[in-house]
């Protein structure tokens, strides 16, 4: 395969530093974008002393910066557009700042990478675009601009996974349930599993908003990356590139009592469960149409609890 540079956004944060590491590992030159607003130095330690790494610690709203960054690396030709505000309670409190940093500065950055002919743009869509759709599996063109969406996070992102669709240039991967190691369960932006995962090895009770048969699809870490790989044609298998809107997750619904059943019989820690309010906004159900991604050649080879069972172990690991 061809050796890429390929600019990551967000390569400090959970998913972008996973991203960061598979590049390298094949071979690509990545150049690293991220303002450490929720991502973490730590969360590079594995490349950041790379050759084949180049950080840039800067803001993606920053005007003229796949410009300058085009300037300075003439071969640059993928885009991961990762970089975003990720706190769905913290867009609804920020909704301004939201909607600059996940719609209006992708939105520059398509058009400079339209502008400068850079071949590939992969933007990380969410599940939130489709606001509480109840039909299900949720289908890529439920998301319509009639769909009412809880959250600026989820207007924003379907804002710009909306403009990569009309112009036919690029792609959008609409992420449901991500998790695995580098999840931080202290963050406000984590999601339920890391947060499953402390309570239990630290054998406290889990909690859960709601009576816990809301259903989640969950898909982890190495799959996501494989996904975002065939989406910009790097794929060793020879699978992608790809153009438009696919849903990415397993197709699989996990209830949050199973999870947190699950999770406490593979810590040992009691299962006690600490039920409370439903919080405003939290869809019910949300589970994933993927028949169009799996088209593709896209299979996620992580099981749920083969995931899990990775998870806390690295999560072990650093307690």
């Amino acid at each position: 395969m061809t050796k890429k540079i390929c600019l990551v956004t967000g390569c400090a944060g959970f998913i972008g530093s996973h991203l960061t590491q598979r590049l390298i590992d094949l071979g690509h030159l990545v150049v690293g974008v991220d303002n450490f607003f929720s991502g973490y130095v730590h969360n590079m330690k594995g490349f950041l002393d790379h050759p084949d790494f180049k950080f840039h610690e800067v803001s993606i709203t920053e005007d003229g910066l796949i410009e300058s960054l085009k300037e300075e690396y003439p071969d640059l030709d993928v885009i991961f557009q990762l970089a975003a505000i990720v706190s769905v309670p913290y867009s609804v409190e920020h909704p301004k700042l939201t909607m600059e940093v996940n719609f209006e500065a992708s939105r520059k950055m398509i058009e400079s990478s339209t502008k400068l002919g850079i071949s590939t743009f992969v933007f990380a869509g969410s599940a939130a675009e489709y606001g509480n759709e109840e039909r299900l599996p949720v289908c890529e063109e439920y998301a319509t601009d009639e769909v009412e969406r809880f959250s600026p996070y989820g207007v924003a992102k379907y804002k710009a996974s909306s403009l990569i669709e009309k112009s036919d240039s690029g792609c959008s991967l609409r992420f449901f349930n991500i998790f695995g190691p580098r999840q931080d369960p202290t963050s406000q932006y984590s999601g339920v599993i890391s947060r499953f995962v402390d309570f239990g090895l630290d054998g406290k009770n889990m909690v859960i908003f709601g009576d816990g048969t809301q259903s989640r699809d969950f898909l982890y870490i190495s799959d996501v990356i494989d996904s975002y790989l065939i989406a910009a044609g790097l794929d060793p298998h020879g699978r992608g590139p790809l153009t438009g809107v696919y849903n990415v997750g397993t197709g699989n619904g996990i209830s949050i009592l199973e999870l947190a059943n699950t999770i406490s019989t593979l810590t040992d820690a009691p299962f006690e469960v600490v039920f409370k309010p439903e919080r405003a906004g939290d869809i019910k159900h949300s589970r994933a149409d993927v028949s169009k991604i799996t088209a593709t050649g896209f299979s996620p080879l992580v099981s749920f609890e083969d995931g899990l069972k990775k998870t806390i172990e690295w999560a072990r690991s650093c307690k």
